[in-house]
């Protein structure tokens, strides 16, 4: 029995097709398929049951898998602790990015941290917050920046900043005379949100929650990007809420359209999230402190109130 041959047999169970098993191990399909017959002829039972479409995992199969997880990520981490004992920070890092997060952090991290950990091949994806929080779980994901608190098990949540809600209001809308805003003034009714997915929006609800914004039976329109809300509350539909680094790219007449909440002012929590096995741990660390100490300097906002992205049902 070998790693490889467990690994192999993650794939098989993951894609429940041999042959995408083996383009995504990068090997080739007769090479996998021997490896893990070999495996199954050792340990003289079927992991697999072939007949099925899409293959189907036998009942000890699926026992062996979860021991397999165990065993393939305790062998990653003894690498680990080799490289942390040598000081060395370096190697493939994937790293996922929710969307409402991606635009405004990573320009304003990456040159910064490849310039100071060129022995890191920083790979950066963006997922959704469920699909960030399974690829990290299924161990596809070396860890992630998204929305918290998340409550999730197997994840451990480091918070890198707190990003303030910025209301963005019209000249046309009922607000637009308030100095500040307050979340009683808000009623969901005539606020623009991102579509359905996006933790934001389960955001922007939760802190509409105060019984005078019970009624969602309203015409709403959604939208996939910020830059679109923003247009839309200009042609008279509406206001909405912007995450406080997204103002900053705004030009000086549309900033004439921001109003900051009163303290303390509703903020979301970004964190650094990733395994609690703790794999590559010393390149997650790198990379909190260089995003820390970065957006430290962007955001000075200190009395906040956190608002859950989780949905409230």
């Amino acid at each position: 029995m070998t790693i490889t041959q467990l690994q192999y047999v993650l794939a098989v169970a993951e894609y429940q097709n041999f042959t995408l098993a083996a383009e995504k191990s990068f090997v080739t399909q007769p090479t996998l398929s021997m490896q893990v017959q070999k495996l199954e002829d050792e340990l003289d039972i079927l992991l697999f049951d072939r007949s099925k479409k899409p293959i189907g995992i036998t009942e000890v199969g699926k026992k062996i898998v979860a021991q397999a997880k165990n065993i393939v990520n305790e062998a990653g981490r003894i690498k680990d602790i080799v490289d942390q004992d040598k000081g060395y920070i370096g190697g493939d890092f994937i790293l996922g990015i929710i969307p409402t997060v991606m635009p405004t952090l990573l320009p304003m991290f990456l040159k910064t941290f490849i310039t100071k950990y060129p022995k890191v091949n920083l790979i950066i994806r963006e997922h959704g917050t469920e699909d960030l929080i399974s690829n990290i779980i299924e161990g596809h994901l070396d860890a992630g920046i998204a929305a918290t608190p998340l409550e999730i098990e197997l994840i451990k949540e480091r918070p890198l900043y707190y990003e303030p809600f910025v209301g963005y209001v019209p000249k046309s809308h009922r607000l637009r005379n308030a100095k500040t805003l307050d979340p009683d003034d808000l009623d969901i009714s005539d606020i623009l949100l991102l579509r359905d997915g996006h933790c934001f929006r389960d955001g922007v609800i939760n802190l509409c929650n105060s019984p005078k914004n019970k009624n969602t039976e309203h015409f709403q329109l959604q939208s996939g990007s910020f830059e679109t809300l923003v247009s839309l509350a200009n042609e008279g539909m509406g206001m909405t809420l912007l995450p406080y680094l997204n103002t900053l790219e705004l030009d000086t007449n549309k900033q004439q359209n921001l109003k900051y909440f009163n303290k303390p002012s509703p903020a979301r929590e970004i964190s650094l999230i990733y395994h609690k096995s703790e794999l590559k741990i010393q390149i997650t660390e790198a990379l909190r402190d260089v995003i820390s100490g970065i957006v430290r300097g962007a955001i000075a906002f200190q009395d906040v109130k956190i608002i859950s992205p989780l949905s409230k049902k």
